[in-house]
């Protein structure tokens, strides 16, 4: 990424093993350091179980950590609905109430984790469940990444993963298990106007996360933030690792439009990790970041 002098270096969102990432909640912290990170967000899909780790990491390795979650939402006025991700930054994660809201997020996130476990089996692969059951018994997170491990670790897929060019988990996700394709199964809670409401219940600030992952067609994206501006949404992760400068612009122009944020990230999930697996890596193509109360 670019310097800009008035901001600090920042990476506002990473991934733990309470969620999808490989490293522990500390471990994330002082990867970042050492990459020059100076203002990070541990945002583990709808859990902050971590967050308590990698801030009391960040102030032993000179980094600001900011409390926050990466909550899977349903878009109910896309047609077809589809899901999205809503990053909630500053937000109060002790509050006894915010841990309750999300551990129902948690469980839905499960039970529609394990329709698409079935599904895959149903479409006749093998699934190492033992791998899923022990991240459940020590009370973790399961989502598409577990269900693509456990596929990809069973010896009876080797074959077919082979012939079908399968050869790591996001490969078999982007085959099996994103949207349009057969085993993929939608969450049914919360809508994004609600994870909006939980998040700003909770003090905190809403962004949407890499809207161009998850939409091809720019119309799409910029009606998507016109609509979420409606229901509250406080700003947009223009910055991303996937994001060329044509898209980025885009963004940037539809947040200076609605006064919203333009945040960043590359999205961090571990060293390991074939596309997520290292700090800093988005660019801002010359444009300025709006952080607002994010920093500081």
């Amino acid at each position: 990424m670019a310097d800009h002098p008035s901001l600090p270096r920042f990476d506002l969102q990473a991934h733990s093993t309470f969620s999808d990432g490989e490293l522990e909640p500390a471990a994330v912290v002082e990867a970042a350091a050492a990459a020059g990170v100076e203002l990070l967000a541990l945002t583990d899909h709808d859990t902050v179980a971590g967050v308590g780790a990698a801030l009391a990491a960040g102030a032993l390795n000179g980094v600001t950590v900011l409390p926050a979650v990466e909550i899977s939402a349903i878009d109910l006025d896309h047609q077809p609905p589809c899901e999205l991700h809503i990053l909630g930054y500053k937000i109060d994660h002790d509050q006894p109430w915010v841990r309750e809201e999300l551990n129902r997020y948690v469980e839905d996130r499960k039970l529609r984790t394990l329709r698409m476990a079935e599904a895959l089996k149903d479409l006749g692969f093998a699934l190492e469940e033992r791998l899923l059951e022990e991240r459940i018994a020590a009370g973790r997170s399961i989502g598409r990444v577990h269900v693509a491990q456990a596929a990809i670790a069973h010896p009876a897929n080797r074959k077919r993963l082979e012939e079908e060019g399968i050869g790591e988990m996001g490969d078999l996700i982007r085959a099996y298990l994103v949207e349009g394709k057969p085993a993929f199964r939608i969450r049914e809670k919360p809508t994004v106007a609600e994870a909006v409401e939980m998040i700003h219940k909770a003090g905190g600030i809403a962004v949407w996360a890499h809207p161009f992952w998850d939409f091809k067609d720019p119309a799409e994206v910029t009606s998507t933030i016109d609509r979420f501006k409606a229901v509250g949404i406080d700003g947009v992760e223009a910055f991303y690792l996937t994001h060329d400068q044509d898209q980025t612009a885009l963004i940037v122009e539809r947040c200076k439009q609605h006064s919203l944020l333009a945040t960043g990230s590359t999205d961090f999930h571990g060293p390991n990790n074939s596309l997520f697996n290292r700090f800093l890596g988005f660019q801002t193509f010359g444009f300025a970041p709006v952080l607002g109360d994010l920093v500081g």
